[in-house]
């Protein structure tokens, strides 16, 4: 379930990038952002409605490991905020760091919730 997860998180995490990407030329990793915001608050749904009893382990297996797993990227994040402030572009890096941890924190959260209530 993990692996099956995963062949479809990966695609679906190249896909939203390219498209978000193509649509604005400031240089800000906001392909990134998006996936990270958006797999924080998918993974907190899937918990909330594990928790509640809603789905089930395959189900979490899938969509929780696998396929927020390949979607979601730590490791693009991190190089993108060296990349940020390599350019001498501190301010930005910053918010970035910021918005993506504290925003995914919140989304997480309300997923969670709204799983809960939800299952």
């Amino acid at each position: 379930m993990v692996a099956l997860g995963a062949a479809v998180g990966a695609p679906c995490r190249y896909l939203l990038d390219r498209w978000v990407q193509s649509r604005h030329q400031s240089g800000l990793p906001l392909g990134t952002l998006v996936i990270n915001l958006l797999g924080s608050a998918v993974l907190g749904l899937l918990m909330g409605l594990g928790a509640s009893g809603a789905i089930g382990s395959a189900a979490l297996a899938a969509g929780g490991t696998g396929w927020c797993g390949a979607f979601t990227t730590y490791s693009t994040f991190s190089f993108e905020t060296v990349q940020l402030a390599r350019q001498g572009r501190f301010s930005v890096a910053t918010g970035y760091v910021v918005v993506s941890v504290l925003g995914g924190l919140l989304l997480a959260w309300g997923g969670v919730e709204l799983g809960t209530h939800l299952g």
